[in-house]
């Protein structure tokens, strides 16, 4: 089974940036995508951000477009999320995830393996 390992998460002021990271212990057809979710107190986990580890294709939520960047390092297993221009709406916890599924690939019930979850926290 494929383990999905992040980090890169922490405290940061409104306006500011910070980089997640997320490793894969292994390419399967369960990591055809990788992207993030993340999940704020009270709120449904949603889809952030993915990105296919064979076509590089991106998609994005409408709520972090041109603010967040999704890229991939294939050699290492390895998928990044660039987030500048931070707002404490950001404020969450960040999953890791990877599905063989693009359609609705902002649906946690198509995801098919999850990272344990880094912490994102932006203040006013």
């Amino acid at each position: 089974q494929v383990q999905l390992v992040e980090s890169g998460g922490g405290s940061v002021q409104a306006g500011g940036s910070l980089t997640l990271s997320c490793t894969a212990s292994t390419y399967t057809d369960e990591t055809r995508y990788m992207g993030w979710f993340r999940q704020a107190p009270g709120k449904e986990r949603e889809g952030v951000a993915t990105i296919g580890t064979t076509s590089g294709s991106a998609f994005y939520a409408a709520s972090v477009k041109g603010r967040f960047t999704i890229s991939q390092d294939k050699a290492k297993k390895t998928v990044y999320l660039q987030m500048n221009s931070l707002k404490p709406e950001d404020t969450a916890m960040y999953y890791c995830a990877g599905t063989n599924i693009l359609g609705y690939w902002y649906v946690p019930s198509n995801v098919r393996c999850w990272g344990q979850g880094t912490q994102v926290t932006v203040s006013s």
